[in-house]
């Protein structure tokens, strides 16, 4: 699925009041056809960005042994 867009909506003062996702989004993260519970929610939202987890890390390069060193010497030094 390509990246959705997701709007966040602000009161006049720039505050966050809401977020608007996509339709196939919602269709994904909520059961059709029944009510869902407050956990059904927190549970689909979990895998859905898990998935978009692994999948990035897919298409991300892996480190040799010296660049994952040079990596870690780095954040340790921030």
């Amino acid at each position: 699925m390509p990246k959705s867009a997701i709007e966040y909506l602000t009161d006049l003062e720039g505050n966050p009041r809401a977020v608007v996702i996509p339709i196939d989004l919602w269709r994904r993260l909520l059961p059709q056809g029944g009510d869902s519970t407050d956990e059904e929610l927190a549970e689909n939202l979990e895998d859905y960005c898990l998935n978009n987890a692994m999948d990035e890390a897919q298409a991300t390069s892996l480190l040799n042994r010296e660049e994952a060193i040079l990596f870690l010497a780095q954040e340790d030094s921030d």
